[in-house]
């Protein structure tokens, strides 16, 4: 066997085994480092940006649902969203239930009695803006792209509304905007970080609770986020790379 050939040949169990070990970057390690589900930067100039999300701070107030459906014309019936908030809740006996009312915007009520629950808590969801996007893999005319930034976005002009990315999407962040009936989903508010502003999400959280930044930057807020926590992303196994970074992120969060 050629020399080439057994160097992929360990490559490819080196990373197959941290797969079913179930191995996690954290904050001990460089964000950067070219490991299975670290999201390595693609070029060394200009912004590649990411989000991080410390689920400590997060109340689920709803108020960054609100604000990106109010920022981005987004339609307000309560299956359309950019992101949206859910409520994990762990009861004693393990079982775990997840609810997202109306993306949260309206608040949320517990259901449970507190002596039967282990633990209660926020995640709020958006598009991960995969390094590695299946979506963006799968379009079959070119709508949906990644920008010089590392964005995952789409042109409405292109998009023939097939779905296949909608499909594809392993974190369920897109839909078919029912005025357009092209896909819509977060473009972390684009038009706003290119004029030097943070995405609307951002702006509203009353406990900083999303943090938005460039991680080509070593000086970032989003850096230094990711140097002061122990981060997670959501599906690793996917190989997505994805680049919104949880704190705190719970192994039943799905």
């Amino acid at each position: 066997m050629a020399r080439d050939e057994v160097k992929s040949r360990r490559d490819f169990l080196s990373k197959a085994a941290m797969v079913a070990g179930g191995l996690f970057i954290s904050a001990g390690a460089s964000p950067f480092a070219s490991l299975l589900y670290a999201t390595e930067r693609k070029s060394k100039t200009g912004p590649w940006y990411g989000m991080g999300i410390d689920l400590e701070k997060c109340i689920g107030c709803g108020r960054c649902a609100d604000a990106c459906k109010t920022e981005n014309n987004v339609p307000r019936e309560p299956f359309f969203f950019r992101t949206w908030v859910e409520q994990y809740t762990i009861l004693n006996d393990g079982t775990v239930h997840v609810e997202s009312p109306n993306g949260g915007i309206d608040g949320f009520s517990q259901k449970f009695p507190d002596e039967e629950i282990f633990k209660s808590f926020f995640v709020p969801k958006m598009c991960n803006h995969c390094a590695k996007s299946p979506c963006t893999q799968v379009c079959p005319v070119g709508a949906t792209f990644t920008s010089p930034e590392g964005l995952s976005l789409v042109d409405p002009t292109y998009c023939l509304g097939c779905r296949y990315c909608v499909q594809a999407c392993p974190y369920g962040c897109r839909y078919i905007h029912p005025v357009t009936h092209v896909v819509d989903k977060c473009t972390m508010c684009y038009h706003r970080i290119t004029k030097g502003l943070l995405p609307a999400c951002v702006e509203v959280c009353p406990k900083h609770a999303k943090i938005f930044g460039d991680l080509n930057d070593p000086k970032s807020e989003l850096v230094k986020f990711m140097k002061d926590h122990s981060w997670q992303v959501l599906k690793p196994h996917m190989n997505t790379e994805p680049k919104v970074f949880y704190n705190q992120l719970r192994a039943e969060v799905r």
